[in-house]
């Protein structure tokens, strides 16, 4: 079955770094375009950042533009998200997101991560 197993989480103090890893199993990795998503306390989920199957295009969520940088490698399947200059503000659970995209809508297909939790306290 399909896992995407997220790892490199914890506490961590502002102004810090981390690297979240997100593994897949079950799916062809390269087709498929990975992002990552958080959800902070009492707030609806954010979409952090994409990279398409083959990491041309890369998008980040303004409030982590020039600090967060995501990745890709298709040989381990493996997606990461290297994290600097943290803030409290970054506190939150990160989902590993993949989505493979049918001719419309309908025959889209995602998956989820359990997520990870990260928490930017001093």
């Amino acid at each position: 079955q399909v896992q995407l197993v997220e790892s490199g989480g914890g506490l961590v103090q502002p102004g810090g770094s981390l690297t979240l890893s997100c593994r897949a199993s079950g799916i062809t990795f390269s087709t498929y375009d990975m992002s990552w998503y958080r959800q902070a306390p009492g707030k609806e989920r954010e979409l952090v950042a994409t990279v398409t199957q083959i990491g041309y295009t890369i998008n980040y969520a303004d409030s982590v533009k020039g600090r967060f940088s995501i990745s890709r490698d298709n040989a381990q399947n493996t997606v990461y998200l290297q994290m600097n200059s943290l803030k409290p503000e970054d506190t939150a659970v990160y989902y590993c997101n993949a989505k493979r995209y049918g001719l419309s809508s309908k025959y889209d297909v995602e998956f989820w991560g359990q997520g990870t939790l990260i928490t930017v306290s001093s």
